[in-house]
């Protein structure tokens, strides 16, 4: 049987940090124990200087399965449990490095709110993704019911809710679940290559962009404006400089996060 250390893996490499759910017997649905070995992962990837772009998969040709409904019981409060949950949920929307789920096979439950909780979301055309909750007698959670109706718009997020349907990867590509659809011989050099790229990014100014996009989904324009003009500012001393000193010696930059001041 599995520690609970190698129910979640943690490789770094080039600026990239890989988690991977480990528990492909079980489709890698998650334990009590497995979502809180996950939750030290992502705050232990946050913390780390190295990493600049995180990719989140699963083992043996599956995402994520959601909870395992036939783990060993959890003797806490439900509440108290739901709440290291949704820390978890939060912890990795508010990542301030870009997150890419990479997609194959079952993504169903809090496993496709997982990989919704991402930056971006690579699957290849055998993933399946439901919101399956309803047809267990249970409702939305992982942010599920923040997440749907502004990915998905509200119609289509009542829709996966109310039915708990299974859909394909080219029915979540086209309401806007998944970014890209890759061949499944093609999905690992296509993610590596996203990785890189991200991880190559000036960290302040994405880890910027994504805080705006994510306060603009409830801000109005004038909040949106003032807030681009604070990060604006802390662009301005930290990799601007070196992206416009590249572009005048017609050079690559290299970005590297550094206050200048």
């Amino acid at each position: 049987m599995l520690e609970v250390r190698d129910e979640v893996l943690l490789d770094v490499g080039e600026g990239v940090a890989t988690i991977t759910l480990n528990r492909p017997s079980r489709k890698n649905a998650m334990t009590t124990a497995s979502w809180a070995r996950l939750g030290e992962v992502v705050r232990e990837v946050r913390e780390d200087p190295v990493v600049r772009a995180v990719v989140l998969t699963g083992a043996g040709g599956e995402f994520c399965a959601g909870a395992d409904l036939g783990g060993p019981p959890d003797p806490r409060h439900p509440l108290t449990r739901m709440g290291d949950f949704s820390d978890l949920a939060v912890a990795l929307y508010e990542m301030p490095k870009p997150v890419v789920a990479r997609v194959d096979g079952v993504a169903v439950g809090a496993g496709c709110n997982l990989a919704l909780g991402c930056d971006l979301v690579v699957a290849t055309p055998r993933s399946r993704f439901s919101q399956i909750f309803v047809r267990r007698g249970l409702s939305l959670d992982f942010g599920g019911s923040w997440l749907l109706p502004r990915i998905v718009g509200l119609q289509q997020a009542k829709r996966l809710a109310l039915l708990g349907e299974v859909i394909d990867a080219a029915e979540a590509e086209r309401i806007g679940m998944v970014t890209w659809v890759r061949p499944g011989e093609e999905i690992d050099v296509f993610v590596d290559d996203l990785a890189a790229r991200l991880a190559a990014g000036p960290p302040t100014a994405m880890a910027l962009n994504k805080s705006m996009l994510h306060e603009g989904s409830n801000h109005g324009l004038r909040e949106a404006l003032d807030s681009e003009a604070r990060s604006q500012l802390i662009n301005f001393a930290t990799d601007a400089p070196a992206a416009m000193q590249a572009f005048l010696d017609k050079t690559d930059p290299v970005f590297e996060g550094r206050w200048q001041l």
